[in-house]
């Protein structure tokens, strides 16, 4: 009965009974065919099936707000009767948005797989925003939080952005002084170059609004960090991106007596997204504690 309850618990938290089996590795079928079983063990109905949305009745309700403790329990008991934790293995599959995937996340993944070797990762680097129930994506890496209540988040990093160039750009353009001194440098550009750009900094109480523009523009940070390392111009990104830049002295930071960022009144909140929080797979909580684990040295001022 318990596995049937683990199925009844997840199609109540995926909202229908496609969604739960994808969740569950299972077949929508399977799926249907646990429940009914449930019912009829149990004698009652646990969804009212005159209405187009999956809606409980009051019995089934009930029966899961009883059963849920006893699930975990039983967890925490098989738990307590192994001595060792069996290593998370199978299929994984994750998105990162690209330019984090690219520079922070894709030299770590050697790390992750050596230490789950029974793991078969997929990971897809874009700045799609996908969805994770039809592409049955196990995890998401994206900046800010989902529109989509039925999905958890776990926080990894707030964002801070560096103002850097290379040493080259510097040695052609000279070292601007004041943020206001940018207006007249080619700032390579995060977004879409038809939109009038500004970069914001703040030192103390002073608050500064700078228009910037320049040769180059890009949604994704990948080619605004290759055409700064080739001395193409001035370049406001994100620590983890310039920090290995401007400790081999490839790169070099501007103004650093200031706060830069491209916002005026926010930051960027990195989360990892993913579908059922209550029963993870046992692959998908290891990368998601891989992950918290192995960014936690940016987290704050270096």
């Amino acid at each position: 009965m318990l596995d049937r309850i683990r199925i009844l618990a997840q199609v109540v938290e995926s909202g229908s009974f496609s969604r739960a089996a994808r969740a569950l590795n299972q077949a929508p079928s399977s799926v249907t065919r646990a429940i009914d079983a449930l019912e009829q063990q149990l004698g009652i109905p646990l969804f009212k099936r005159s209405t187009r949305q999956l809606v409980l009745t009051e019995q089934g309700a009930y029966f899961l707000a009883r059963s849920l403790p006893l699930l975990e329990e039983a967890d925490q008991l098989v738990q307590s009767l192994q001595p060792l934790s069996v290593a998370p293995e199978g299929p994984l599959r994750v998105s990162v948005f690209e330019s984090f995937g690219a520079s922070w996340l894709s030299p770590r993944l050697p790390d992750f797989l050596a230490r789950y070797p029974g793991v078969r990762l997929e990971a897809a680097l874009d700045n799609r925003m996908v969805d994770l129930d039809a592409e049955n994506v196990d995890v998401a890496v994206r900046i800010g939080k989902p529109a989509d209540s039925s999905l958890h988040t776990r926080h990894l990093l707030t964002n801070r952005s560096l103002l850097v160039t290379s040493p080259a750009y510097l040695a052609r353009h000279g070292e601007p002084a004041h943020p206001a001194e940018l207006a007249h440098h080619n700032c390579l550009i995060r977004g879409h170059g038809r939109q009038r750009q500004h970069w914001y900094f703040q030192q103390g109480t002073e608050r500064e609004k700078v228009a910037v523009q320049g040769n180059l523009a890009s949604v994704g940070g990948t080619p605004l960090l290759c055409a700064a390392l080739a001395g193409s111009g001035v370049l406001l990104l994100s620590s983890w991106m310039v920090q290995q830049g401007i400790d081999e002295g490839t790169l070099l930071p501007l103004l650093p007596e200031w706060l830069a960022s491209p916002y005026e009144d926010r930051q960027d909140e990195i989360h990892a997204v993913f579908r059922g929080g209550r029963f993870l797979k046992p692959q998908t909580r290891a990368f998601i504690d891989f992950l918290v684990e192995a960014i936690r040295p940016l987290q704050g001022p270096r």
